[in-house]
Formats: C-alpha cells, sequence, structure tokens
C-alpha cells in the first residue's frame, strides 16, 4: 500500500516558486517536485511546467520503461520552447525531483538541488546528490557534505531545467524491488536545509502515519527557519507498506 502526503510553503517570500504534484494510474504512482528559479513569477512558471508535464506525461506513458527518461527531456524540452516564444519567460528556470513506484519497481530521477532521500525500515539509505558548486567541493575532498547547507555558494546550481545541457544533465537511479518499510521524502533546498538526515530519521521512527511523520519535519522546518529570510520549501513524503 501506498501513503503519502504533499507539502508547500511560501515561507517569507512573495511568491511561491515550488510546485508539487501526484497521479496515480492503474496501481502505479508518479510523484514530482519542483523548485522555479528566475524571479518575478518566472520561477513559478517553470516549476509548474515541470509538474504538469512530467505527470501528464505519466498519464500517457508512465509504465514505459523509458518513462523517466522521458519525462525529463520532455520537461526540458518544454520550458525552452515557452523561454523562447515568451521573452519576459527567458530566464527561467527550474529543479526537478521524481519518483515512480509500480506494483513491483522503483526508480527515481533529479536536476538540480532538489532532493530524493531513500529509508528502509526507519534507516536512511541514500538521497540524491546535488548539481551545485558545493557538492561538487564536497566530491573534491574540500568540504564535508554537512556543510553544504551553509555553504556561500549553495545556490549556484550547475545543471537545471531551462539551461542549455551538455553531455550530463538529469540523474537517474537505478531500479529497485519495491518492498514494505520503504520510506521516501523528496523536497526543496528551502525545506533541506532546515532539517537535517537525523531529524528525518528520528521524525520518521516517532511516526506512526506519512502524516505524523510530515508534520513532525515541517515543525522542525517552521521552528528554525523562524525569524529568518525563509525559503520557499515544500516536500513530498511517502511510505510503501503492506497492502
Amino acid at each position: 500500500m501506498i501513503t503519502y502526503k504533499l507539502y508547500t510553503n511560501i515561507g517569507s517570500r512573495d511568491t511561491n516558486e515550488d510546485s508539487v504534484g501526484e497521479l496515480e494510474k492503474d496501481g502505479s504512482y508518479c510523484f514530482v517536485l519542483a523548485d522555479g528559479l528566475g524571479g518575478h513569477g518566472r520561477g513559478e512558471v517553470a516549476s509548474s511546467i515541470a509538474v504538469e508535464t512530467a505527470l501528464k506525461l505519466f498519464d500517457e506513458n508512465g509504465n514505459s520503461s523509458e518513462y523517466p527518461a522521458e519525462c525529463f527531456r520532455k520537461v526540458q524540452e518544454t520550458v525552452m520552447e515557452r523561454q523562447s516564444s515568451s521573452p519576459e519567460l527567458a530566464d527561467m528556470k527550474t529543479t526537478m525531483v521524481l519518483l515512480r513506484i509500480d506494483r513491483e519497481e522503483i526508480i527515481w530521477g533529479h536536476i538540480g538541488d532538489s532532493r530524493l532521500y531513500h529509508f528502509q525500515s526507519g534507516k536512511l539509505k541514500s538521497h540524491t546528490l546535488d548539481h551545485s558548486v558545493p557538492q561538487m567541493l564536497v566530491s573534491a575532498g574540500e568540504i564535508k557534505e554537512k556543510d553544504i547547507r551553509f555553504h556561500e555558494d549553495r545556490n549556484r546550481l550547475l545543471r537545471v531545467i531551462g539551461a542549455e545541457w551538455g553531455n550530463r544533465s538529469f540523474d537517474l537511479s537505478e531500479l529497485i524491488g519495491r518492498r514494505s518499510g520503504q520510506a521516501f521524502l523528496m523536497c526543496s533546498d528551502g525545506f533541506w536545509e532546515l532539517i537535517d538526515e537525523k531529524q528525518m530519521v528520528k521524525c520518521l521512527r516517532a511516526a506512526n502515519t506519512v502524516e505524523e511523520w510530515m508534520d513532525s519535519m515541517v515543525e522542525i522546518v517552521n521552528a528554525e527557519g523562524a525569524g529568518k529570510d525563509m525559503d520557499n520549501n515544500s516536500a513530498i513524503a511517502v511510505w510503501v507498506t503492506k497492502e
């Protein structure tokens, strides 16, 4: 059984440039989160395009093995076309993280610094690696991973939707089997910057439902962000449990 909760918050900004969405079809699920960049509504448009395009394609062809990669390419194509046809949107860009759960297998992908965390039986198994300058410094051994949250260049992204792609663009996970006890957290940087992995796990272990898990994490994010210039912050929490 799949249970989930979607959350988005404007923070202290004038516009919420984050978008979240989900769709279930024929026993398969697709979850999408995007964090728009560009300001003045442009980021909001880009993130909305990302979520809407991804879910539309899932509705049409979501069970295909080609869907995850095709989805990122289609979103990129759609955003670039809107940039060209609407000069006021020429600077819009967005991150995106995608999770597809079918009856037997699970896959995810991302571009930018919106993350997916994968937990099993109350333990953190893995999380996506940001396409950012600080993440590159971590890979080079120049800073520690915990330093990303407060690094002066944490908002400098190397790969996003809406910028020209080089040889590498989005990253996809390997397919994994669907198992009871799996949990997934998809979140924008405005969310994960204000809650660390130990806190995520502590909230997960204490929760009886996916709603409780999300609510306890949101409480921490809001407490940590109080009195600060709080970014838009969004998340999707998903649990895989026995029928």
